[in-house]
């Protein structure tokens, strides 16, 4: 009843400042101030009806608009995503084709959680950008408007990509703070947790570290599709690591866990030995899961699931040697078919969401 009283009263009194501007546009400006006063008598008004504790008229009338989604005259805020957004509503993939029927020939793939921007629309299919495939999806698996958004904020990542030649990853939101590490200009990050507007919180092994908010440009990615070639050269690369395992069973096993091991490294190389087992869980979960590449190597690799692996720090670490126990030995835990997740297939940084939560992570 409340929010109803107020919205009657607001349009009472917009119609009433309408009225008041026709008055002054026919009467001249000698009914200004006679106008001025009759407005303030009835902002005073509407205030004491609608605050009779004696908040400003202008504090409760913008109170109300904003629970009534009025602007009041001010710039509406930018959208965070676009209004053309779509996303795919599929459990593994979806084609996209050359024109809107079934039977036209493929472009590319859309897969799970992927999103694009519609280009054109026609009856029951719309046309779709996605990464570098541009094609036609059959609107039966594809989300729009808020549930294309609501889609894409919960597994889009924010991105923190270092814009100077090195910054430092401090252990808190002071220069004062310690530093963690040193991180080169390109070094990309995931931004989790609390920031102001100095300072950026990022996920560095699973802790949080913070950086100065002038060094760093900030983006938000959902993942996209693929072309027909690009399906055709992940494909190739995933067959070629798996003809590396012909060379040898122990050479293979011990590159093999020391890849893993430096993934669980970067994603959780300061969370507890749980948090690094259940990293590797995830991995190999994808491994046996049909949704997803069928090797070590191709999970990993796989377009925009693992930051460390997109922006190169997964590398440096495999290339340095300088791999913790606790991350090999976590990795050889995975390996031999150890899970403390069951067959989950995902994690984040904790934001609330349900699932099984170790450390900094939750897994679901």
């Amino acid at each position: 009843m409340k929010t109803v009283r107020k919205t009657a009263v607001l349009r009472y009194l917009l119609c009433f400042v309408l009225m008041l501007s026709l008055l002054l546009s026919t009467k001249g400006m000698n009914a200004e101030a006679t106008v001025r006063n009759a407005a303030n008598d009835l902002v005073g008004g509407v205030a004491s009806v609608l605050n009779p504790v004696g908040r400003t008229a202008a504090e409760v009338i913008n109170e109300t608009a904003l629970e009534l989604n009025i602007e009041l005259g001010k710039e509406p805020e930018p959208e965070e995503l676009p209004s053309d957004l779509v996303m795919a509503n599929v459990y593994q993939f979806m084609n996209v084709r050359e024109e809107p029927s079934v039977d036209a020939p493929r472009l590319g793939l859309m897969y799970k959680d992927c999103g694009g921007t519609i280009i054109e629309q026609t009856e029951g299919w719309t046309k779709v950008r996605s990464g570098n495939v541009e094609g036609w999806c059959n609107n039966d698996y594809l989300l729009f408007g808020d549930d294309a958004a609501a889609l894409a904020h919960s597994v889009g990542i924010t991105y923190a990509t270092v814009n100077v030649e090195t910054v430092r990853v401090r252990a808190g939101m002071s220069e004062e703070a310690d530093t963690v590490c040193l991180a080169p200009r390109g070094e990309v990050y995931e931004v989790v947790g609390d920031t102001d507007g100095d300072w950026v919180c990022v996920d560095y092994e699973g802790s949080d570290g913070f950086v100065l908010a002038d060094c760093v440009d900030i983006s938000f990615m959902i993942d996209e599709g693929e072309t027909n070639e690009e399906i055709k050269e992940r494909e190739a690369a995933e067959l070629e690591a798996k003809r590396h395992q012909n060379y040898g069973a122990y050479t293979t096993d011990a590159d093999t866990s020391l890849l893993l091991a430096a993934l669980i490294q970067c994603e959780a190389g300061s969370e507890p030995y749980e948090g690094q087992v259940a990293v590797g869980a995830v991995v190999m979960n994808r491994v046996r899961s049909p949704a997803y590449p069928d090797s070590i190597h191709g999970v990993i690799y796989a377009s925009g699931q693992f930051t460390p692996a997109m922006c190169g720090r997964l590398n440096e670490v495999y290339n340095s040697g300088r791999i913790r126990q606790s991350c090999i030995d976590a990795a050889n835990e995975a390996l031999a078919g150890t899970s403390n997740v069951g067959d989950m297939t995902h994690f984040r940084r904790n934001d609330g969401r349900d699932g099984i939560v170790i450390g900094n992570h939750v897994f679901y």
